[in-house]
């Protein structure tokens, strides 16, 4: 983030705040300006447009939640995929929910190539199944849209913690 007085870090902070609370299209330019104490104009200046400055505070985000994941996975005890993973996601989906980040991390980044939340996850378990980390992923997401949404976030980190499953009978020994 840029120094917090300037107003390209304004536009970043009210952006934050409002993407964080609301989707993406029931926020507005000239609110997102006037709420950053500049012009229309600075926000075209310094992002180019309102989807460039969500794109600037979304990675910012997410790459605060990725800290939080990876952390979390570092510290996790245990060789299995469950043991590790599912408490690290709970991490990331106390910390989206603790600073309102809801419509901010509540689905993939637009038109990004790779998914980094994904990617961290895969890299945590890189012999589980290769669909593991996608569904994981988007449990997390749907968690977090489900609070965005109404739903009670207890609830929603009940059934996070929840997603313990082991192997079958035709797939013994496997995790998930």
């Amino acid at each position: 983030m840029p120094i917090s007085s300037s107003p390209k870090a304004r536009l970043a902070l009210a952006a934050v705040a409002a993407f964080g609370t609301r989707p993406f299209a029931e926020v507005g330019v000239a609110e997102l300006a006037a709420d950053a104490d500049v012009t229309t104009g600075a926000l075209y200046h310094h992002f180019g447009s309102k989807l460039g400055l969500y794109a600037f505070v979304r990675d910012d985000v997410e790459r605060r939640l990725l800290d939080r994941v990876e952390g979390a996975l570092a510290t996790a005890a245990g060789d299995e995929a469950t043991a590790r993973i599912v408490p690290a996601i709970v991490v990331g989906f106390d910390f989206a929910v603790r600073e309102g980040f809801l419509h901010l991390l509540d689905a993939p980044p637009p038109g990004a190539e790779a998914d980094r939340l994904v990617e961290t996850l895969r890299s945590a378990a890189p012999t589980a199944s290769p669909v593991l980390a996608d569904i994981l992923a988007a449990a997390l997401r749907a968690a977090v849209h489900a609070v965005g949404a109404g739903a009670d976030a207890d609830d929603a980190r009940d059934a996070l913690q929840s997603l313990a499953v082991h192997g079958s009978a035709d797939r013994p020994g496997r995790d998930f």
